[in-house]
């Protein structure tokens, strides 16, 4: 008799990173066998987006976001919205990202950020796709933008959710998935009376690959089979089984991203 393995999406992983290209067909068998049976690369600028597709095109079950990394806002082309546009077509992508805000280092200007993020946003609503949303230390700016964007359609997912829970209720009430990693496993984590906040039919699972690698693994590369070890957090977290969190995480990742009307092996 096979054993039961309960199975995930993997909402966020890197896998064009330079730390996957000599062992990237075991780390897809490893996460196969951890139960990660479908996987969202999001690229970090259009460079990026040619590796991931290549990925994907190449092996089941792995689909594409495509945008800007506010670290790379300083490099976006100045026809963004046609450019970014035109990279959406591809088959597999499911989302616009990664985009967003990120205060903590200086590779792009706030102003630049600012711009680069309002013009995927227009982007995401014109093709009606969800996006990926990254966000460190600009929790006001990047709400007070994704607010003056939302028309009713736009949605998405906040990645590696850090903030707290008086943050995760107007991410929320803007209409926004919260997303959680590694980083719920860490020992001066304040993230459990997030999780445990967070409704069924928001929470999304992701390991941000190869950062944030949860416990017992910290310091060392993260990838999509360590899935179970925060799936596991989260369970603990909400008072709830591991089999439940993987269901529930599954079904929301199919309904943001429209999973199954995606193939995910190679352009349709």
């Amino acid at each position: 008799m096979s054993r039961h393995i309960d199975t995930y999406v993997d909402t966020h992983c890197h896998l064009y990173w330079e730390s996957f290209a000599e062992d990237l067909p075991q780390v897809l068998a490893r996460a196969r066998e951890a139960g990660v049976m479908r996987m969202i690369i999001p690229a970090t600028d259009f460079a990026s987006f040619d590796q991931a597709a290549a990925i994907a095109e190449a092996h089941e079950g792995i689909f594409l976001a495509v945008g800007f990394h506010p670290h790379d806002a300083a490099n976006a082309p100045v026809d963004l919205g046609a450019a970014l546009t035109a990279k959406a077509a591809h088959p597999l992508v499911v989302a616009i990202g990664e985009i967003g805000l990120d205060y903590h280092y200086d590779f792009s200007t706030p102003a630049e950020q600012h711009h680069v993020l309002r013009t995927q946003l227009e982007v995401a609503r014109a093709l009606g796709l969800p996006v990926i949303l990254h966000n460190r230390e600009s929790d006001a700016d990047l709400l007070d933008i994704v607010r003056e964007q939302q028309d009713g359609s736009l949605r998405g997912q906040f990645h590696c959710f850090s903030s707290d829970a008086a943050y995760a209720r107007q991410v929320l009430d803007a209409g926004f998935h919260l997303s959680f990693t590694g980083n719920v496993t860490f020992k001066k984590s304040v993230l459990d009376p997030v999780l445990s906040y967070v409704p069924d039919d928001r929470l999304l699972i992701e390991t941000d690959a190869p950062f944030m690698a949860p416990v017992p693994h910290r310091g060392r590369r993260s990838e999509p089979a360590m899935i179970p070890l925060v799936a596991r957090r989260f369970a603990a977290a909400r008072h709830q089984s591991v089999a439940h969190i993987a269901k529930i995480t599954t079904r929301n990742a199919e309904a943001l991203f429209t999973l199954d009307r995606k193939n995910g092996h190679g352009p349709a």
